[in-house]
């Protein structure tokens, strides 16, 4: 069982006291390699290393009053500090401490997100082998086509999550980038290769050309690859919700005692959770928009892509994180219908063998377009009149020139559906282990 959702993990990362704790690790990190490059005196880096140190509530006093929040945050720093914290932030702007601090927050947020799209995977691969064999019917366009396994819709959606694995790592890979290049890129005021081993000592690697930030065709890769997620999440959770309608009922989420399904009708029982993600699905789908709309800004650096990363950020991380978790839960308590499968696959009495039958015509020599016609007429028929398709085929004279009663009996055979399903699995697995 998966235990319920917090969000201590992420949303530490995503708090003032976190971001402001980054800030300083920023800070240290690049007078601790300028103090190695003879730039900083041991004594004064012994006192800013002893003494740097901050108060949320104090930094919020000073941006009060001077409205900008890196220099709040130096100002107090400074005032613990003392006179060596003039060699802090040397050489440096604004967005070398946010980019590079930022890069990290990703860093930390993308490992708890891969760490849950992991646990999906193993989720969807325990329920495609349970359910390999467990036929259903296939719909497309919602109506009944011929029969699947439930196993194979598993099976796919794996198939989709290793891939957004393979996007997402490539996507964090793109954000997990600093810079201390200073005010426009040029390093005017700072050697290259302080960046370049702050980078490395962060686990970050140096933006290879910047402005006065890192650029954000890198984040919105990574808000785009959320977003994708999320619609894959969004599309296993419809799924669900069209196979718990009551005319379908062959799958629902877990029902727990005492839970309560509607204010007005005790017998309801709704697909609340997977309802709940296609929801906040759409809410990603908007930050990808914004996120794109960052990647254009006034020459070397405007603010206006700082105020919607502040809220698309951080509710990105921490919404696929809960969409994560959310849908792993429906799936490890899904409650599945065997019986009801089985129901549904009979309801159109045969209609779901009719290619099975167009293709054995045609193989008697029929032309494709005679042999849709004899087919088709009967299948219009058991349809209208909610009759066996099978009896109307041995019944049907034109038909049974080509075709023997006992050769029409062999057509309406599940086990038939089966016998290739182990074949896909094989080759999934195969791909997987390359």
């Amino acid at each position: 069982m998966i235990a319920r959702y917090t969000l201590t993990e992420m949303g530490k990362i995503w708090s003032e006291q976190y971001k402001f704790e980054t800030w300083l690790k920023v800070e240290l990190e690049v007078c601790r390699v300028q103090h190695q490059k003879g730039l900083i005196p041991k004594s004064d880096f012994n006192e800013i290393e002893n003494k740097a140190s901050f108060s949320v509530e104090r930094i919020s006093e000073i941006e009060e009053e001077v409205k900008h929040d890196v220099i709040a945050f130096l100002t107090n720093i400074s005032e613990n500090v003392g006179e060596s914290a003039r060699y802090i932030h040397r050489g440096m702007t604004s967005s070398d401490l946010l980019d590079t601090a930022l890069a990290l927050q990703l860093s930390e947020s993308g490992s708890l997100i891969l760490n849950k799209l992991e646990r999906l995977i193993n989720i969807l691969d325990d329920k495609a082998r349970e359910y390999k064999d467990l036929l259903m019917i296939g719909r497309t366009h919602g109506i009944h086509a011929e029969p699947i396994t439930f196993g194979l819709k598993f099976l796919i959606w794996k198939e989709e999550m290793l891939r957004h694995i393979e996007r997402f790592k490539l996507a964090l890979s793109g954000v997990k980038a600093g810079k201390i290049s200073g005010a426009v890129g040029t390093y005017q005021h700072i050697d290259p290769e302080v960046e370049d081993m702050v980078c490395k000592n962060l686990g970050l690697k140096p933006e290879p050309v910047s402005n006065q930030i890192v650029q954000r065709d890198r984040h919105a890769f990574f808000v785009s690859t959320i977003a994708l997620i999320g619609a894959s999440i969004e599309k296993i959770a419809t799924e669900i919700r069209h196979l718990q309608r009551t005319e379908v009922r062959e799958a629902e989420e877990y029902f727990s005692k005492g839970q309560k399904g509607s204010s007005a009708m005790p017998h309801k029982r709704n697909p609340i959770l997977t309802e709940r993600i296609c929801g906040l699905s759409r809410l990603l789908r908007g930050y990808t928009q914004s996120a794109m709309e960052n990647v254009t800004l006034w020459h070397e650096r405007d603010i206006s892509h700082s105020s919607v990363e502040r809220v698309i950020l951080p509710d990105s991380c921490i919404c696929i994180d809960f969409l994560l978790y959310e849908i792993s839960r429906v799936l490890e308590n899904l409650i599945v219908y065997p019986d009801n499968m089985i129901k549904n696959l009979e309801k159109t009495k045969g209609l779901i063998f009719s290619q099975v039958v167009l293709l054995a015509l045609i193989e008697k020599g029929l032309s494709r377009e005679d042999a849709y016609q004899i087919v088709q007429r009967n299948a219009m028929e058991a349809w209208n009149k909610d009759i066996s398709f099978k009896e109307l085929l041995i019944r049907d004279k034109e038909l049974c020139r080509y075709l023997t009663p006992d050769e029409i009996e062999q057509m309406f055979d599940l086990k038939k559906v089966l016998e290739r399903i182990d074949g896909i699995f094989k080759r999934a697995k195969k791909k997987g282990q390359r």
